[in-house]
């Protein structure tokens, strides 16, 4: 049995870049202390896009570039690089990671996963987004978000979305 820490999009451009908050800056030192000191195997997501960024849905909807592949944007926190380099990095073009549910489901069949466990960026789209993924590819396996190594769009959207994985059985700490 193995316990799994997905750490979402924890990216320059959400931190204190093109979409940063306080919030996101204040996470920091304890999401590293969290992938520091975690007894199990570690995954980063990468929000990430391209040059037309504004001709798609999202750029519509949302038209502040950013994440752009190769960009000091896109790139994972300078705190959390060294932790990121002996773990699996899953680049993702939408908000939920179209490889991580069949990859966990993967890493089920190799060793039991016992819990997994989600910090990063932004609780209410992209960490809901693939906290709700990975409940659904692994029904019976305990998902768990660390909601003091989360930050939303705002404190409010933060709190919301926290609320709602509650509600789906999605096991909420340090709220």
């Amino acid at each position: 049995m193995r316990d799994i820490l997905i750490v979402v999009d924890m990216q320059k451009d959400f931190i204190d870049g093109a979409l940063g908050t306080p919030e996101a800056v204040a996470i920091v030192p304890t999401v590293v202390e969290k992938v520091r000191n975690f007894k199990g195997q570690v995954l980063f997501t990468r929000d990430t896009h391209l040059d037309n960024y504004m001709d798609t849905q999202e750029g519509r909807n949302l038209p502040v570039p950013h994440c752009i592949r190769g960009s000091e944007g896109w790139q994972i926190c300078q705190e959390l690089q060294p932790l990121a380099e002996n773990a699996i990095v899953i680049d993702k073009v939408t908000f939920g990671s179209m490889e991580l549910g069949p990859l966990l489901q993967d890493m089920h069949e190799e060793e039991a996963i016992s819990s997994i466990t989600f910090v990063g960026l932004c609780t209410d789209i992209c960490v809901i987004s693939n906290v709700m993924l990975a409940k659904a590819f692994l029904p019976e396996v305990p998902i768990i978000v660390d909601a003091a190594c989360c930050a939303g769009v705002t404190p409010e959207s933060h709190n919301n979305a926290l609320a709602s994985m509650r509600i789906c059985q999605v096991q909420v700490e340090n709220a």
